[in-house]
């Protein structure tokens, strides 16, 4: 069957997850998977992207905000439960998109997936290694983050996050997974702790008013391919503050929950997924979306959004500067620090695994899908990515691609959300250990919401992305195609 429409069957990926020398061990519990997604989304970003999000776009409205983007982070990941308790094999959102709607298309999300964990990657372990010289330098200790090779600037933290956590992956899931843990519950306590110490200064006052009235951004003089596509298609001028500054802070802050669609690349090595991965998915969920509107309400209930917005860089810590605490930007920094090195070890495992899935589909090289006998992890695969994502977030300016990591995700969730619709119509008969309720409505609702917040993605990022695409068709019909193990009746 030539067409790129073929599906691959929930039966033959399931049959797949047991191939000899090609299948993951089963070792996740309901915790590792919770610790596992707090991992992924509690980072550097909750001590920044809501006082940004408050100072320049919502002001104290940003706890709606963030209340927005966890309900459509909430839907798209129902989705992602339903399909992974129906199919729990490795591959996420590309193996859901190869069952209901056709190997070109989960190419596609595939190929986005490996973009959003890859750009994902490099760009964290980037900031871990900016963020240790910060932490060394609150404690007086003079440690450059780059060092100069003759005309080539060489950031060397992030080669070092990369390698410690690329070992550990390739030691066994479970032994990470523990570590991960660990590293977690400390980052936690100190969000919650900086957290109870702010509350001591919020003042009521500051909470007015909540919805600030609309006005001319600060940003409205930028060129076009700096300003969302949908200011650019609609002719409008950028605004800040009112209801679309608050929709518009909901598009930020959804960089906040990025990492929930990783986890669900897991399902393949967890106890009982069925069960399990949907549980440890949604408690996940609800503890980071506490942690971030317990955040948001102690930034914008400490100082006033009008002076965060006189901030160049407006974070948690400048709240704790204006109102007299300055010791806090240390605890800040650590937990930064701290908070950015288990995302590191998640988006690692997800970006393998996705890469695992496809090449044991004959989509890419399938020298990439074997396992180590011992661990049952595929070694070859995690040591590749590894290296590639210590190369790019060691030599290259990575960050100034941040938005292709919003792009990516929200591509897959918007097909993911579909992809529930179609499994309903085409597989009723599919066991379901989780169900998402309201079939159609919650799923279309998920795809025209996750759409939306893509739309309010810079041009430029647009632009990259349908490079990105072209060049996954270029691989897909040159190589993929003709390799698939489905187009060869393998599957």
């Amino acid at each position: 069957m030539a067409s790129p429409l073929r599906i691959k069957s929930i039966e033959a990926s399931l049959a797949d997850s047991e191939e000899e020398g090609r299948s993951l061990k089963r070792s996740l519990k309901t915790f590792d998977i919770a610790a596992m997604g707090i991992a992924v989304a509690v980072g550097a970003g909750i001590f920044s992207v809501g006082a940004n999000a408050a100072a320049n776009f919502a002001g104290p409205s940003v706890i709606i905000s963030f209340l927005l983007a966890a309900v459509t982070c909430g839907l798209a990941i129902m989705c992602y439960a339903e399909f992974a308790s129906t199919i729990p094999v490795a591959g996420s959102a590309y193996t859901f998109t190869y069952a209901t709607m056709g190997e070109l298309l989960a190419w596609i999300v595939g190929w986005d997936l490996i973009l959003e964990t890859l750009t994902a990657s490099a760009v964290i372990a980037k900031y871990w290694g900016i963020y240790l010289s910060t932490a060394f330098g609150v404690f007086g200790i003079d440690l450059p983050d780059t060092i100069q090779l003759g005309p080539i600037g060489f950031t060397w933290g992030p080669v070092l996050i990369v390698g410690v956590f690329t070992l550990l992956l390739a030691f066994g899931t479970r032994l990470s997974s523990r570590v991960s843990a660990v590293i977690t519950v400390i980052k936690v306590a100190i969000v919650v702790f900086v957290i109870v110490a702010g509350a001591f200064f919020v003042k009521a006052a500051n909470f007015a008013p909540f919805v600030p009235p609309a006005e001319p951004s600060k940003g409205a003089e930028g060129g076009v391919l700096t300003q969302s596509l949908v200011s650019f298609v609609t002719g409008q001028a950028p605004a800040q503050y009112g209801v679309f500054g608050l929709l518009a802070a909901a598009s930020l802050v959804f960089f906040a929950f990025i990492g929930f669609d990783v986890v669900a690349t897991s399902a393949e090595e967890t106890e009982n997924p069925q069960k399990t991965l949907p549980r440890g998915i949604f408690i996940g969920l609800g503890i980071v979306t506490l942690l971030y509107i317990g955040v948001s309400i102690v930034i914008t209930g400490m100082v006033s959004y009008q002076r965060l917005a006189d901030e160049e860089a407006p974070s948690l810590a400048s709240a704790f500067d204006i109102v007299g605490l300055p010791w806090a930007a240390g605890i800040i920094a650590i937990g930064s620090l701290i908070g950015l090195t288990t995302v590191v070890m998640v988006l690692l495992l997800g970006l393998s695994r996705i890469v695992f899935s496809m090449s044991r589909d004959g989509l890419l090289p399938r020298w990439f899908s074997k396992t180590n006998p011992k661990t049952q992890t595929p070694v070859r695969v995690q040591v590749v990515a590894g290296v590639v994502v210590a190369f790019i977030a060691g030599f290259t300016a990575v960050e100034r691609l941040e938005g292709m990591i919003n792009i990516g995700t929200l591509s897959a969730f918007v097909l993911v959300s579909i992809g529930i619709v179609v499994l309903r119509k085409t597989r009723p008969d599919a066991p379901r250990a989780f169900r998402v309720p309201w079939v159609p409505v919650l799923p279309i609702l998920s795809a025209v919401l996750c759409f939306w917040l893509m739309l309010n993605l810079e041009v430029e990022t647009w632009l990259r992305f349908i490079a990105w695409l072209a060049i996954g068709s270029a691989i897909y019909f040159g190589y993929s195609r003709r390799n698939s193990r489905v187009g060869k009746g393998l599957q």
